[in-house]
Order: C-alpha cells, then structure tokens, then sequence
C-alpha cells in the first residue's frame, strides 16, 4: 500500500492539534477543584487502574491514613479545553480498591445509583452568581461596571464576556440558557439547563473553571464569594429541584404540586438549620443572609414568593419544581445536593407537611406574626449551623463518610474566623466584611 505525502501530513496535524496532556480534576472538601496533569498517553490507565495520589495534604482528606489514595477517570466527564490545549475529565477516588468514603462525587454517586433502583432521578437546575472585579494589589476592589438588575447596553459591561463564557460552555457539556446582569454593580449569573444530579454537580465546577478563565483572559477576576462587598448584594446560588421517573415529573400534580413534592419541600423546611452548613459552608455564607436583600432567612414556603426559602415557581406541565433559595456558591455542590435530596426524600418517607406557608412579604412581618405562622430563622453564622448539623441524623448520615472530615474542617475554620475578631475586638455578630474573609474566599 502506497502512502501519499498529503495523508502523512494529516495525521501529524490531527496528532499535533490533539491535547498531549490531561487534568484529573476532583473536589476537596470545600468543592474547590484539585488535581494533577498527566500525559494524554496514560489516559487508558487512568480510566482502567487509577492514578495514585497523596490525599494527606488535601483540605478534608487530611489523616495519615488517607495518603495513599488512587482517582480513577470518569471517561463520561472528559472534555477537550478549547483556550489551553489540553484535556481534563472528573474521577472518583478510590481507597483499597473501594469508593473512598469522603469522596463527595462518590457520595452523590452512591445517592444516584440508590435511586436508580428505585427507577427515580433527581434533577437539578442551578443559578450561581457572581461578580466581575479588577483587582488593583489591594483589597479595594474596582467594580467594571454600575449596571444593574437585567441592564442591557451601556451599563452592563460585561456582555462580551458573558457571550465569551456562552460560547465555550458546550464545550463542557453546558447548555446556557439565559445570560444577565445581576442585582449587584458588576454581579451577573448565566443559567444553564437542568440535568441530573450527578451531572449538575459537576457542570457548577465546570462553569466556575470557564467562567473564572474566560475572566483571567479579559483583566479580571471572578468571585463566586457569598458577599465579596458589605452593603452589595450577595452571591446565591439557588437550587430548582424536581424527581422523576422515567419521562413522568413526580413533583406534576393536576393544578398544583403533587402530594410528593410537598413532602419534598416539607422535609427541606425541617431539615433546613442543619442544611444550612452544607448549602451555606463558610462564614462569609452568613454575611449574604442577612435583612435588607433578597437572600431567604426565613423558614417558609409559597407559591411564586421570592421572599420565602422554599419557593414554587410559575410552571406548565412537566415544569413543576421547587425552589430552595438559600444555597451560595460556596458550597461543595456535590455535598450540598447530596443533603437537599436526601432532606427533601426524607420528607417523602415520612409524609412531612410542609409549615410556614406563606404569600406575604416574610421580610415586611414582625415577629409575632412570624411566630404564628411557624417560621424560623435559618441560622445566623456558621458556628450556629454547624451546631445544628450535629444534632441533625438525616444531614449527618447524607453526608456518610465525609460527615466527621466536614465538621472537623468547618469547626477550625469557624475557631481561625473567631480569633481573628477577638484580636481585633470586633464582635462575633458583625456583618462586614473582613479581611480574614477576603483573604479565605476571595479566590476559591
């Protein structure tokens, strides 16, 4: 058989244009990707037998006993990086030939396959904001625009960047929806459509990669920080939830909800405290849910009310969902869907009702009011919610084996954050901003 030049020459340009290097990217306790770069020429071994790491040093696998650990590819997750040349794919990681115990993929992954024996999938549609910033050395960060809610043109500044963002997403597996400007002077939010948990999960980690790079490469930086400026609107991260089987939406009922999406909503009010610490990990997370904004901090629900935690939007048919208001994007997705499914289910098994219905403006009642209707607050801090974590067994046996390295991890955190206000004798229940937060959570 005779080679011709120009099919030589093909090849070696198919091959040159090929990633030669790939990124095994997991999660650490906090949802902030981790990983390491290997040849593309190992990815085969990498799918089949793993590739071993060293997890002693990442945030929540911290015990001696955890420092040989092995990520094996998920081949179902692998995406070329259009901007970088190179690939990378998802993984679970595995101890002794096991799914390790803290590995929040393999958590969500275990809750899926649990469900799909019972021929159910939870579907989850998210809404993670953030702001543009240039930042100038110090922590006086310059805002790129003055725009507003849903400004168009003139004000809002970062449409370009948007479309950039939009444009690279399918990339990913990402399919956008809608592109805004946000409530916040330079805070915009990119919707990408629903998809199941599991999937969900991993697009939110793939979107703030896209959406932080595509930044980088335009002078700024993206912050999905809760409340990166005092008196500006925070970052949430709201979740639309329904549970299906097969092409039947079980959250449909004749006009309204079905009897099981009430329950669902009635087992995220009661598990809502406990809920908080995961949706709501970090102590800037408390900063956002404060009077004054959008941001829920009352246990309640209604139908279209944007003041309540649980809110059921306007929908047709296999529309129906809920809406749990209160998640930022500072949350380990993986983990934080994990505990709203299984509080959510839990209200199905146990036929919880939900309480605190409400249609008013939560924000406008005073207390008595509140106090007849059942409705409490969410927890103020950090501290606060991971006390309630600890009294809660549902959210506790959800987050399974990453529970104790979690609680562990946010305590230190929440000590550190305690230490540093004492030093500087500013109160415990202060709502600024400070610099230990910048400095934290600025960039992851």
């Amino acid at each position: 058989m005779v080679i011709k030049m120009n099919e030589v020459k093909k090849v070696q340009v198919e091959f040159e244009s090929r990633p030669r290097f790939m990124q095994l990217i997991f999660v650490d306790i906090n949802g902030s990707p981790k990983g390491m770069e290997i040849p593309a020429s190992r990815y085969e071994e990498a799918v089949r037998d793993g590739i071993a790491f060293d997890g002693s040093s990442i945030p929540g696998f911290q015990g001696i006993e955890d420092s040989d650990l092995i990520l094996k590819a998920d081949p179902s997750t692998h995406a070329d990086v259009p901007w970088d040349g190179i690939s990378r794919v998802y993984g679970y990681i595995y101890k002794d030939e096991t799914l390790y115990s803290a590995d929040s993929r393999g958590i969500l992954k275990s809750l899926m396959e649990e469900l799909a024996e019972k021929g159910l999938i939870p579907y989850v549609g998210p809404e993670p904001e953030f702001y543009f910033f240039k930042k100038n050395g110090t922590w006086e960060l310059k805002i790129p625009d003055a725009g507003g809610y849903f400004d168009l043109i003139n004000l809002d500044k970062a449409r370009i960047i948007k479309r950039e963002i939009a444009h690279y997403m399918p990339y990913f597996g990402l399919t956008p929806e809608v592109l805004h400007h946000e409530v916040g002077a330079g805070q915009h939010e990119i919707d990408f459509r629903f998809d199941n948990a599991l999937k969900t999960a991993d697009n939110i980690i793939s979107f703030k990669y896209i959406t932080r790079a595509v930044a980088e490469m335009n002078g700024l930086h993206a912050t999905f920080m809760p409340k990166p400026i005092f008196g500006m609107p925070g970052n949430g991260m709201h979740l639309h939830l329904s549970l299906w089987e097969g092409e039947k939406n079980l959250f449909e009922g004749k006009e309204k909800l079905s009897e099981m999406a009430l329950y669902f909503i009635g087992g995220i009010l009661k598990h809502a405290k406990a809920l908080a610490a995961v949706t709501n990990p970090t102590v800037n997370s408390y900063k956002r849910l404060v009077p004054g904004y959008e941001a829920p901090i009352y246990i309640s629900w209604g139908y279209k009310n944007r003041s309540a935690l649980v809110r059921v939007p306007a929908f047709k048919g296999k529309g129906a969902r809920v809406e749990f208001r209160c998640p930022d994007p500072s949350a380990n997705p993986y983990l934080a869907l994990t505990a709203v499914i299984r509080a959510g289910l839990d209200g199905i098994h146990n036929e919880i009702e939900p309480f605190g219905y409400v249609e008013e403006n939560v924000y406008k009642m005073d207390a008595k009011r509140r106090e007849e209707l059942g409705i409490e607050n969410l927890p103020s801090s950090l501290g606060e919610a991971l006390k309630e974590l600890k009294k809660d067994s549902v959210i506790k046996k959800a987050l399974a084996g990453a529970y104790e390295n979690f609680i562990k991890y946010k305590k230190k955190e929440w000590k550190s954050y305690l230490r540093y206000l004492q030093e500087r004798e500013l109160p415990e229940d202060t709502k600024k901003v400070t610099e230990w937060e910048l400095e934290r959570y600025f960039y992851i």
